[in-house]
């Protein structure tokens, strides 16, 4: 199997927004339960500013990105247990 790099092409990505995936390649994505401290070393190690959230059944319920988690890591509610599912940044559906 061989791997192949995207190059991206800073003309075509926004100021402060992360670039959108290459056609073809799908964003990378999380879990629910998973904690923000592995939420941001995924974000790192696929190299993009923002991940899909999946619920236990599979489904994408919303979307996080770096600026939010990093931004939560500085209020007085983190710690280093809180899940993805306790958050509640845009775009994300509230729990019953």
């Amino acid at each position: 199997m061989t791997s192949t790099q995207a190059q991206l092409d800073p003309a075509h990505t926004a100021a402060g927004s992360p670039p959108a995936p290459p056609a073809g390649e799908a964003e990378p994505h999380v879990w629910a339960d998973m904690t923000v401290e592995v939420a941001l070393a995924v974000m790192s190690g696929a190299r993009t500013g923002r991940l899909i959230v999946r619920d236990d059944d599979g489904r994408p319920t919303g979307l996080v990105t770096r600026a939010q988690l990093n931004g939560f890591r500085a209020t007085s509610a983190y710690t280093d247990r809180v899940q993805l599912r306790d958050l509640r940044p845009a775009g994300f559906p509230s729990r019953p």
